[in-house]
């Protein structure tokens, strides 16, 4: 039998903690695993706590992000992976509809125009998107 947690529901799963840093130089995927353009989500578990990520590839070039929303917390993606807009061009937050440059992070339209999103540091080396 195993005690409840002050402020958790008897049965209930504890909160997982999360965290908004990777270390540098662990591997995700190969390069050609993700579509261009594309997208690919990462949850990394870092001790008892786990980092929510995604990379985009997109003309030849890639970038990574925390997977959250600036404009409300939430992460972007309703589906898994399904971050880009129909057309590949912008990423697009389901939620309130706010949409990025892949590349820059930045918010082009929606509730948080003129935020961006948080980098996730990454690298492509001998065709390895890791985290740098």
């Amino acid at each position: 039998m195993t005690e409840a947690v002050e402020g958790e529901e008897p049965g209930s799963e504890p909160e997982r903690r999360r965290v908004w840093k990777t270390p540098a130089n662990v591997a995700l995927c190969a390069e050609n695993d993700i579509a261009e353009p594309g997208a690919r989500s990462f949850v990394l578990q870092i001790g008892e706590a786990f980092f929510h990520g995604f990379v985009v590839r997109k003309d030849g070039q890639v970038a990574g992000w925390v997977d959250r929303c600036p404009h409300a917390g939430f992460p972007l993606a309703m589906e898994l992976d399904r971050y880009l807009t129909g057309d590949g061009e912008l990423i697009l937050c389901g939620w309130h509809g706010a949409v990025f440059e892949p590349i820059s992070g930045a918010c082009v339209g929606g509730p948080c125009a003129g935020g961006r999103l948080t980098p996730w540091p990454v690298e492509v080396r001998n065709g390895v998107i890791r985290t740098a």
